[in-house]
């Protein structure tokens, strides 16, 4: 779940998602204020990962609770600040 109290974000992505590369740039812009660690699964290297998201991502995950594209700044703000409280 966390490494030395940080969140990990996990996000299921592939190449090219432009929509991941937004989420990934937020994500980079608020670490600082909301500090977590970011693991990044390609979802072309898994059959299974590839049916369930391939229509749907980017899909973050934040300490359980998921979200899925359209995923807003604010969005992000709200998991990412739950996810610090828990820590």
């Amino acid at each position: 779940m966390t490494q030395n109290n940080i969140p990990t974000v996990t996000l299921y992505t592939k190449e090219p998602c432009p929509l991941c590369d937004v989420v990934k740039d937020q994500l980079s812009a608020m670490q600082a204020t909301y500090p977590h660690k970011l693991q990044e699964i390609d979802i072309t290297q898994d059959h299974a990962l590839y049916a369930r998201y391939r229509f749907i991502i980017p899909v973050l995950d934040i300490n359980g609770r998921v979200l899925q594209a359209p995923i807003t700044q604010l969005d992000l703000i709200d998991a990412l600040q739950k996810a610090n409280k828990k820590a």
